[in-house]
């Protein structure tokens, strides 16, 4: 077990696939108040549970007893989500994986994830978040790549303008490219496999599906 690593269970959607288990390997856990109901499908104990419980179905309540928790009023000036992740960082955690962080029934907490982790990522931190099938990773000044199964399908929608954008390895190739804000140029991509993004300003999120072989 890593002891920089941290899941936060969080109460999106989330599909056990072989992507995510790979994922969460290893690493420690929070949970966010009903994000706790992922922990039985994972098998795993989470070492503390945040959060107000007011999304926290009645049968999971008397679950997990022996797990720490933390409450907070419902009239709180942050999400369960955020609470969760500033408790990981207290640990010592340089890589954030946000499971059940995209989709779901509550778009703003979605946002608010993907918002949330491009920050993380100016601040130094590691993050991915994933439902799954699904995967999102901060995309900020800097090169990262991605490995992702040849015609899958990408997309990296900015968080305003962006400069100098490069995406190698890909069915619609970019270089040094200024992306306005508001632009769907970026959007339904392909990878031919292991994908390398670079930008030199700006603030994306790279969303990726890599069980959406569509593109092939």
């Amino acid at each position: 077990m890593s002891q920089s690593n941290f899941t936060i269970l969080l109460g999106g959607e989330l599909s056990l696939t072989e992507r995510l288990r790979r994922a969460i390997g290893g690493s420690r856990f929070i949970a966010a108040d009903g994000g706790m109901r992922h922990a039985a499908a994972l098998g795993v104990t989470p070492e503390l549970w945040v959060g107000d419980f007011d999304s926290t179905p009645a049968d999971l309540d008397g679950a997990f007893p022996n797990v720490p928790r933390q409450p907070y009023p419902a009239a709180k000036a942050a999400t369960d989500g955020e609470i969760a992740v500033s408790e990981a960082i207290a640990r010592g955690a340089r890589r954030l994986i946000l499971a059940g962080a995209l989709g779901g029934e509550r778009s703003d907490h979605a946002l608010q994830h993907l918002l949330s982790a491009v920050s993380l990522a100016e601040e130094g931190f590691d993050v991915l978040l994933t439902s799954g099938k699904e995967e999102a990773v901060p995309l900020i000044a800097g090169t990262i790549e991605l490995d992702l199964p040849k015609g899958s399908l990408f997309s990296v929608p900015g968080f305003g303008p962006l400069t100098g954008l490069s995406i190698e390895n890909a069915r619609y190739p970019l270089t040094d490219f200024h992306l306005p804000f508001g632009s769907s140029r970026t959007i339904s991509n392909v990878a031919e496999g292991k994908v390398r993004f670079s930008l030199s300003s700006g603030r994306a999120i790279v969303l990726a599906r890599p069980y959406d072989l569509s593109g092939v």
